[in-house]
């Protein structure tokens, strides 16, 4: 997520890394994130990267962050969706995962946990990896709010055949749940490149500035100043 320095001194979340103007990386979760403000240690390691002190961090930044995540997210479903690339409809979507054409399966948190196991068995049966951990992905909000994101009655589960679609729903869905942490367990696109989490295996990234909306550079250690 990069943190944009807005022109009266807020901190603002830019999801989409394009706001003008200073800017600093970060890949926490959000619980590291409320600590690291708390502590003060945000301040500190954004006045090092911004090269000033001269700005403020709303104690709702947090929340702020997750709802951009969020909205980022079920924006990038909707966009999809929009394009042909979402399937929706348990027999639909059992067909496509038998026939081994799914790249990415995913389900409301108020799905019926049968009606789950049934399109995860179809999707490992159409894999040839039956008795493996290939499952969909519970997504945190209902079939409610993925039906308004994807302009649709009743989205219940949500499918994607295609490769690159699915890869970029991936990584949208990743960089949210990463940051409300924790992370999910379950396997949600075919590879494991498309199911990983966007942050670093080894650790915390590290808080990175940049000036614009382009180009980095390595700020601040995570690892000193969060923890």
């Amino acid at each position: 997520m990069r943190l944009a320095l807005s022109p009266d001194g807020q901190i603002l979340p830019d999801v989409r890394a394009k706001a003008p103007g200073r800017g600093a990386w970060i890949g926490v979760t959000r619980v590291e994130l409320e600590a690291a403000i708390k502590k003060g240690k945000l301040k500190g390691a954004l006045s090092r990267a911004f090269k000033t002190g001269e700005f403020i961090i709303d104690p709702e930044l947090p929340a702020k962050i997750e709802a951009a995540l969020e909205r980022n997210a079920l924006d990038r479903l909707g966009l999809e969706s929009r394009s042909g690339t979402v399937l929706i409809g348990s027999d639909r979507i059992e067909q496509n995962a038998r026939q081994g054409k799914l790249k990415a399966l995913y389900h409301a948190s108020d799905a019926a946990e049968d009606g789950n196991r049934k399109l995860d068995q179809a999707w490992r049966i159409g894999n040839d990896v039956e008795g493996s951990g290939l499952r969909g992905l519970a997504l945190p909000v209902s079939r409610t709010i993925l039906a308004l994101a994807l302009g649709r009655e009743n989205v219940v589960h949500i499918g994607l055949t295609d490769r690159a679609a699915a890869k970029r729903v991936s990584e949208a869905l990743d960089r949210w749940l990463h940051f409300i942490g924790p992370e999910p367990s379950s396997v949600s696109c075919e590879t494991a490149s498309q199911g990983a989490s966007a942050s670093p295996q080894n650790g915390a990234p590290p808080i990175q500035q940049a000036s614009g909306s382009t180009g980095t550079r390595p700020a601040v250690d995570m690892t000193e100043e969060f923890e």
